[in-house]
C-alpha cells in the first residue's frame, strides 16, 4: 500500500519496524519525537536521535544499519499512555536544502510504503511521518511537511530546547551574520564558529561525558628499530568551583577525581597506546553544574616527541539531550607537548563551550595562561 502525502493507514502489529531510505551523498539526521496532547515534547527524554538512540525504556529505538538507511523500532504497547504520537523528522547538515539531494526519502513499515519528494524543496528540515493514536488504535500518516526556518523552526514547533551558537559581536560597519541552524546530532567547533551555549530549564545536565580519541599511527623506524618512539596522549581537566577552589583531574599523579563530590569530575580510563577504540573518558556530574565555575579540557603528550599530526586527536563532548560537540586537534605546527582543547564555563546556569586549541610547554605554562593559580610538582603515572 502506497500512502501519498497526507494519507494515513492503520497499524495492526503491536511492534513495528519503520525503515527510512535516504538519498546518497547527503548528511541527513533522523530524529523521532514523543509528542503529547499539547503537540509538544516535555523534555530531553522525548527525543530519540544519534546521541540518545533509545527512549521510554526501549519502546522507541533508532538505529542506522547503513549510511543511507535508518531504522525506527517502536513497541506500540510500551509507548507511555500519555504520548499522543511519535513524530519522525529529518534535518540536513550544512547549507544544503533537501532540494539539492539526489532523490526522495522513502519509508516502509509492514506492507505500507511512503515517499517524501525532495524535488524543488528549499527547506532544511522535514516532518516525514507520524505514528499516532486514534480511537484506541495506532495509525501512521505520511506528513511530508517542510520548515523554511530549518531546525530552529522545527524545534520551536515541538517545544524542543536546542543549543544556540554564541554569536561574535560584529564590527559596527558590518551586518550581523544570519544565524545558522544547529544540527541535533553534532556541532563542530572551528576557528570561525568557536562557541556554543547549552541550555537546560532546570539547570541539571545529567552525566556529561568527554571523550579523547586518538590514533597511534604506524611510524617508520631506523636501523634496528631506532627512532620509533611511541606517543602516549592523555586527557585531563582543570576545574574551578564557584568558591575559587581549583584542582586538576588526570592520570598523571593518579588524580582521577570524584564524580559525586568536588570536583564532580572523574577520569574513567587511560589509553596509553591509541589503540583502545573508545579512547579516554572524563565524566562531569552535570546535576552539580551550578557548583562549578569552569572546566578546562586539555590533552598532553606524556611520552614521545610532540607531534600532534601523529595523534589525529579529537575531543568529543556529550551532554544528554544536546548535540554532540567535537573539537579536532588539527593545528599541527606546535612542538609543545600540551594542548588546551576546550573550556566549559558556567554562564548564568548555561554551559558555554569554547574551542581553545592553544599549545603550551607544560602544566604550569597552561595554568598561567588561563589564570588557574595552582602549584605544580613533578608527577608520574
Amino acid at each position: 500500500m502506497e500512502l501519498s502525502a497526507g494519507a494515513n493507514a492503520s497499524l495492526t502489529d503491536t511492534a513495528i519496524n519503520l525503515t527510512i531510505i535516504l538519498p546518497l551523498g547527503a548528511e541527513i539526521d533522523i530524529t523521532a519525537l514523543q509528542v503529547y496532547q499539547d503537540g509538544k515534547v516535555r523534555g530531553d527524554g522525548d527525543m530519540c536521535f544519534f546521541n540518545q538512540p533509545s527512549i521510554s525504556g526501549g519502546a522507541i529505538v533508532l538505529s542506522q544499519p547503513a549510511p543511507n538507511r535508518s531504522l525506527l523500532a517502536v513497541q506500540l504497547a510500551k509507548v507511555p499512555t500519555e504520548v499522543e504520537k511519535v513524530v519522525l523528522t529529518a534535518t540536513i547538515d550544512g547549507p544544503q536544502t533537501f532540494g539539492s539531494v539526489s532523490g526522495p526519502l522513502s519509508m516502509t513499515v509492514s506492507d505500507i510504503t511512503m515517499t517524501v519528494s525532495t524535488a524543488g524543496r528549499s527547506e532544511r528540515a522535514l516532518i516525514l511521518a507520524e505514528i499516532y493514536r486514534r480511537n484506541g488504535q495506532w495509525k501512521i500518516r505520511n506528513v511530508s511537511q517542510g520548515f523554511n526556518g530549518g531546525l530552529a523552526a522545527l524545534a520551536a514547533h515541538f517545544g524542543v530546547e536546542v543549543a544556540e551558537k554564541v554569536e561574535v559581536a560584529a564590527k559596527p560597519a558590518a551586518a550581523a551574520p544570519a544565524p545558522k541552524p544547529v544540527n541535533l546530532s553534532k556541532v563542530s567547533l572551528t576557528k570561525t564558529e568557536s562557541k556554543i551555549s547549552l541550555k537546560k530549564s532546570d539547570g541539571k545536565f545529567g552525566k556529561i561525558r568527554i571523550n579523547l580519541n586518538w590514533n597511534q599511527k604506524k611510524r617508520k623506524s631506523g636501523l634496528f628499530g631506532l627512532g620509533s618512539s611511541a606517543i602516549d596522549l592523555d586527557v585531563g581537566a582543570f576545574i574551578e568551583d564557584n568558591h575559587g577552589k581549583v584542582t586538576a583531574v588526570q592520570a598523571l599523579g593518579n588524580t582521577f577525581g570524584d564524580y559525586y563530590a568536588f570536583p564532580f569530575v572523574k577520569l574513567t580510563g587511560d589509553d596509553r597506546t591509541g589503540a583502545v577504540s573508545g579512547g579516554e573518558w572524563i565524566e562531569i556530574n552535570g546535576d552539580h553544574w551550578f557548583e562549578l565555575r569552569r572546566v578546562l579540557i586539555y590533552a598532553f603528550i606524556y611520552e614521545g616527541v610532540p607531534n600532534w599530526a601523529e595523534t589525529d586527536g579529537m575531543v568529543r563532548i556529550y551532554v544528554p539531550g544536546q548535540p554532540e560537540i567535537e573539537v579536532s586537534m588539527n593545528e599541527f605546527g606546535s612542538q609543545q607537548g600540551m594542548c588546551a582543547v576546550a573550556m566549559l564555563e558556567n554562564v548564568n546556569g548555561e554551559i558555554r563551550v569554547s574551542r581553545e586549541l592553544t599549545f603550551h610547554a607544560g602544566h604550569p605554562a597552561m595554568d598561567e595562561a588561563h589564570g588557574w593559580g595552582m602549584r605544580w610538582k613533578a608527577g608520574r603515572k
